[in-house]
């Protein structure tokens, strides 16, 4: 199982990393759309600038993807999810699923 992910905070970063299999961190959404054809799952953070407009390249890689993003921000939400992203969820429930996300296929 591989992962690539766009999550710029550090601590998320943390979380992200402490919670499956190794995870290959990318700088901007352009980057883990470019990595992300040799990966299992991609987790991007739609709160980022570019995060959402990288998301239909990202989807037409094949490539899992695993979107999170805060509750209240409902619009970026379903921009992901009209943008083909499978799994879009808000952050708390990002991070209490995590395992099971970075894990699964």
């Amino acid at each position: 199982m591989s992962a690539v992910a766009y999550v710029p905070d550090l601590m998320d970063r943390s979380k992200v990393a402490a919670a499956g299999p190794p995870v290959s961190f990318l700088p901007t959404p352009a980057a883990l759309v470019d990595a992300a054809s040799g990966a299992d799952v991609a987790v991007i953070d739609l709160g980022r600038p570019g995060a959402v407009d990288a998301l239909p390249a990202l989807v037409a890689t094949g490539v899992r993807v695993v979107a999170f993003g805060s509750h209240v921000e409902r619009d970026t939400l379903e921009a992901a999810r009209a943008a083909g992203c499978g799994q879009v969820l808000p952050r708390s429930r990002f991070f209490a699923s995590l395992p099971q996300l970075l894990g699964s296929s």
